[in-house]
């Protein structure tokens, strides 16, 4: 290959190739010097930033020579590595980008053929195709990358060190280097005095710093808390300082070298000598933020409410916060509440606050529950407040409420949470308040359904009435606790019976009515009564054995109630409420009541006459074991009430036998009917179920026979609590069981051939009469939740 000049037809690609060396210079020198040039940005940054004006003379000096000696070895290393491009690399890398290399077969010559016209026409033909080809050569980009180098990236920390020197900054301050030169001081006197200032607002107003000599405008508006700082270089007096934004009265002398102070109200700054300098600044004061609740307060049907407010500040709100106070004056002193309050402490919450940087403007809504604290539903007072970065507060007037709780609508619920405020109220009452409990808990049939509920009250009053004179705090705080879990045991129910629950429900709607409840609380309510009412009708067409509509009886006849009409009757009576008719719903609530009470309860287990089968008998003895484990319950109670004698209490009977000994004899009935193999269900999933629920009725009556021998009565009415409710989840299962077992046998024994009696033919008793002269069904009337209540 010619490695001589560039061929004519080489002279079209001139300026491509210019450009590619061009770029070639660039990419070497970039890749060669990347250091120094990094150093050099870097130290730039940092003396705009007057580093040197905070540093020590001596720290100064060691590190303007460590800068110098980097940057020199930066550019030593550099030349060392810097290669200069010929125009032959760069003609290569130009051929590079074009197909078939057409540059470097123009370079050529004809090795042979030389005197042969064809192969010279062949070769003339070579060269034409290669010029074409080079002429459409393009500049070849540099690769300035430099990833592999700087894998940190120091390039690009230094440019920004240097960018942000120079917003916040000023390349005037490079200026004094001079500084720690030899004879800095006398060669700056020489050149006349000089001097610096710098105006630093707060941080929370987001304004820019201020460098002084670069203000042309002599009235300047700076935010209140501004920091001015001054250096004066030369001779010690001949540059002052006059200022009159500081206020201060302890001012250093006008001439030193160094001031530093914050401005505080609005005035003149002066620097006075030669090359001096006045500006007139006015104060931008910074206001106290403001807010206020805004909107009605709602409240949610659990007892949360949400209060909605808005606060402004000229440079944002930093944080908020509520204090709820008792409002005294407006609170109704009677019954627990006639004596002072012992420790009413007013509550503060925290105002949420936006996530956003801009908090000039705030609209926000307090989302929070307090149905656990004394103040819930008394009158308060809530003073929102609000802070801002400079710490001052603005405060709205106090707005007067009454603070949202939690409603009880259970006649016993709310009894129990009416007692604990007044616990919580003052300590003194105490005593009233165990007389008031063992008044409500006095005659608990047909009031009190919950019987873990009962159990537990009726320790808490043993224990509350025994420490009334001398009860402290943190046990006043145990029992407010009790008291509050007890009266959602009591709410919330835990019944097992659907018609227990339907019940509940509408003793709750009623007290809603007579309260004038909230509509969200209604809602919540005619769902629970919709809900429970749901239930039961299911319940009674599942006992039935088919589908049909509920049968309810007027006056002796007959009559069908459809499940739309039931319905069509709650929205009716939620629609009234809403409207605030407090008579039209009652009257219709009571109408309802009549319907239900008169509606037709299909329990039982359709036994014949006679003594009945096997499984029968053993029900029946669920049954007696159930009543007289709940005897024992009442009775270990009263031993507990009366003292320490719960091995000494005797039965009803007077029999003699201590109360572990009538728990040990229940154990071992209980055990005989379990091992009998007369249950009902045996391989149903229902009787498994009731057979391991019989299982955990006997290992809580163990526990609480062992707690009686041990005199501990209060952990022997938990287990035997237990041992209730695992007796009456037994009973319910291996009823259902055996209703489906019956069911099944009549279904194989031909005993459902008649067809069910047309709509309105029943008898009196609700029986089908089919078709033929049998009168009344062999189906059970009486399967569900309890079968020993057949005589309702």
């Amino acid at each position: 290959m010619d490695q001589g000049k560039p061929e004519p037809a080489l002279r079209q690609i001139a300026a491509p190739l210019r450009l590619t060396l061009y770029g070639l210079w660039a990419e070497r020198l970039t890749r060669a010097f990347w250091p120094l040039w990094t150093l050099v940005i870097a130290a730039l940054g940092l003396l705009s930033f007057g580093v040197l004006d905070h540093l020590p003379l001596e720290a100064g000096w060691f590190g303007l020579i460590a800068t110098l000696i980097c940057i020199l070895w930066a550019a030593l290393h550099g030349w060392r590595q810097f290669e200069r491009p010929t125009l032959d690399q760069a003609l290569n890398r130009l051929d590079a980008t074009l197909p078939g290399r057409p540059l470097a077969a123009l370079r050529d010559t004809q090795a042979t053929g030389a005197d042969d016209p064809a192969a010279q026409a062949v070769w003339a033909a070579h060269r034409a195709r290669m010029a074409t080809r080079a002429a459409a050569a393009k500049p070849v980009e540099p690769n300035l990358r430099l990833a592999s180098r700087d894998p940190y990236g120091l390039r690009y920390m230094a440019l920004t060190l240097l960018v942000t020197a120079l917003l916040f900054g000023s390349l005037w301050r490079v200026a004094s280097l001079s500084d720690l030169g030899p004879g800095g001081s006398a060669a700056q006197a020489a050149t006349g005095p000089a001097w610096e200032g710098w105006a630093q607002p707060p941080a929370y107003t987001g304004k820019p710093a201020l460098y002084l000599a670069d203000q042309v405008e002599e009235a300047l508006v700076l935010p209140v808390g501004t920091k001015l700082s001054l250096r004066f270089y030369g001779e010690p007096g001949t540059l002052i300082l006059a200022e009159t934004v500081s206020g201060r009265t302890d001012a250093p002398p006008a001439s030193d070298a160094v001031h530093e102070f914050t401005v505080t109200q609005s005035g003149r700054l002066s620097v006075q000598g030669d090359s001096g300098r006045e500006w007139l600044i006015t104060v931008q004061p910074d206001t106290s933020p403001a807010i206020e609740p805004t909107g009605a307060m709602d409240r949610e049907a659990d007892g949360r409410f949400k209060q909605a407010f808005t606060a402004s500040d000229d440079y944002g709100v930093l944080r908020g916060e509520v204090v709820i106070a008792l409002d005294l004056d407006q609170t109704i002193r009677r019954h627990g509440l006639t004596l002072p309050p012992e420790d009413a402490k007013p509550v503060t919450l925290d105002l949420p606050m936006p996530m956003k940087r801009d908090r000039s403007s705030v609209n926000q809504t307090l989302f929070d529950d307090l149905s656990k604290d004394l103040l819930a539903n008394l009158p308060v007072t809530m003073t929102f407040a609000a802070t801002d970065a400079a710490s001052q507060t603005g405060r709205s007037q106090p707005l007067k409420t009454t603070l949202p709780g939690r409603r009880f609508f259970d006649p016993l619920a709310a009894a129990l949470i009416e007692m604990r405020r007044d616990l919580m109220w003052n300590r003194q009452n105490a005593p009233r308040v165990a007389q008031i409990l063992k008044a409500v808990t006095f005659a608990p049939e047909g009031f009190i359904r919950n019987e873990k509920a009962y159990l537990r009250l009726r320790v808490l009053i043993t224990s509350l009435d025994a420490r009334a004179t001398t009860l402290d705090a943190p046990t006043r705080d145990e029992m407010t606790e009790e008291l509050w879990q007890i009266a959602l045991m009591v709410e919330e129910g835990d019944l097992a019976s659907a018609l227990e629950r339907l019940k509940r429900a509408q003793d709750r709607v009623d007290e809603a009515i007579k309260n004038g409840a909230s509509p969200a609380e209604i809602e919540a309510l005619m769902q629970e009564m919709q809900d429970a009412l749901d239930d039961y009708m299911r319940q009674q067409a599942e006992q039935n054995g088919k589908t049909e509509e509920p049968q309810t009886s007027e006056n002796g006849q007959s009559m069908q109630m459809s499940q739309d009409q039931l319905n069509q009757m709650l929205q009716k009576l939620e629609q009234l409420m809403k409207e605030g008719k407090t008579a039209e719903a009652q009257e219709l609530m009571q109408q309802l009541r009549e319907l239900m009470d008169n509606m037709r309860v299909t329990q039982g287990e359709g036994q014949g006459s006679g003594q009945g089968s096997p499984g029968d008998q053993a029900m029946k003895g669920l049954g007696q074991t159930l009543r007289d484990q709940q005897g024992l319950s009442d009775d270990s109670f009263r031993d507990l009430q009366n003292g320490p004698e719960g091995e000494q209490g005797e039965g009803e009977q007077g029999t003699g036998e201590t109360l572990a000994e009538r728990q040990k004899r229940l154990q071992q009935q209980l055990d005989q009917l379990r091992n009998g193999g007369d249950l009902p269900g045996a391989g149903d999933p229902k009787g498994q179920e009731g057979r391991r629920e019989l299982d955990r009725a006997g290992r809580a009556m163990e526990d609480a026979e062992r707690a009686l021998r041990d005199g501990n009565l209060p952990d022997a009415l938990d287990k035997q609590a237990e041992a209730l409710d695992a007796l009456r989840g037994g009973i319910r299962n291996l009823g259902e069981a055996q209703q489906a077992q019956n069911e099944e046998q009549n279904g194989q024994n031909g005993q459902a051939a008649t067809k069910d009696a047309p709509d309105g033919q029943r008898d009196p008793l609700g029986r089908e009469t089919g078709q033929s002269a049998q009168m009344g069904t062999d189906r059970s009337m009486l399967q569900g939740t309890d079968v020993y209540r057949r005589a309702q």
